[in-house]
């Protein structure tokens, strides 16, 4: 069996209907684990019929703590268990802070933190019952950089990467791996206002020393090495796919 073969597990991606969550989706599918795909979106069903018959999607939105708890359950249910957890959702609203309103952050970090942080548990309840897991959380540039116009959205991926650390130190010896893929630019939906703009593409194209922006398709290796046997050594881990961006 190869290092990367998830035959036989269980996963549950968040935010799968999103540009990145379903190319994650797909990755871990084509690897070999049974998938759910959670979004809050009504295509989440369609998006998980579209990666394979046997892939299972459930609507829900994370943004309502009830709701959360309804949509793991089901999702649980629907694989029976969760051995990998892949927090894709996140929301932006940007806006200069001084007249941001206050809500905007409020439900910023309920979506972006907040949540994450529930779904961790969660899943981690199951992941120490069976000894074992893998959870990829998905941070952002903005965990390492301030960014411009987006306070809500930085504070809550710094939050992100320091979760990823402070659960990899609480759970790394109940057998479960906490780490998290921080995406540089890609093109997404989410970040559409970026790269469809000629003037903000090319600014951002001159640091990138891999000459491109990324693709979703570019977090399918990272996500399959962080959800399977080839990282157990790993925890804490906060991975920039960034095309070299961080470095530069």
């Amino acid at each position: 069996m190869s290092d990367f073969d998830l035959t036989g597990r269980r996963a549950l991606v968040t935010g799968g209907a999103g540009s990145l969550g379903t190319a994650m989706a797909e990755a871990l599918h084509n690897a070999g684990a049974d998938v759910c795909v959670l979004s809050r979106s009504e295509s989440a069903v369609a998006v998980a019929a579209a990666i394979g018959p046997d892939v299972h999607g459930v609507v829900c939105d994370l943004a309502e703590r009830a709701d959360l708890a309804r949509g793991f359950a089901e999702a649980a249910d629907r694989l029976g268990g969760v051995d990998i957890l892949v927090t894709s959702h996140g929301t932006s609203r940007p806006g200069d802070a001084l007249t941001a309103p206050i809500a905007d952050w409020d439900a910023t970090l309920e979506v972006n933190l907040s949540s994450v942080y529930e779904l961790c548990r969660l899943a981690g309840a199951q992941m120490q019952a069976a000894g074992r897991g893998k959870i990829v959380n998905v941070a952002s540039m903005l965990s390492f950089f301030g960014g411009y116009r987006a306070a809500a959205y930085a504070a809550s991926k710094g939050g992100i990467a320091q979760l990823t650390k402070a659960l990899a130190n609480e759970w790394a010896p109940l057998g479960i791996n906490v780490n998290a893929i921080a995406p540089g630019y890609i093109k997404s939906r989410l970040n559409r206002h970026y790269w469809s703009d000629p003037q903000a593409h090319d600014t951002i194209l001159q640091r990138l020393p891999a000459g491109r922006w990324g693709e979703p398709a570019d977090l399918k290796g990272p996500v399959v090495f962080l959800a399977s046997p080839a990282s157990d050594y790993l925890h804490g881990v906060v991975l920039p796919v960034d095309g070299g961006y961080a470095g530069r």
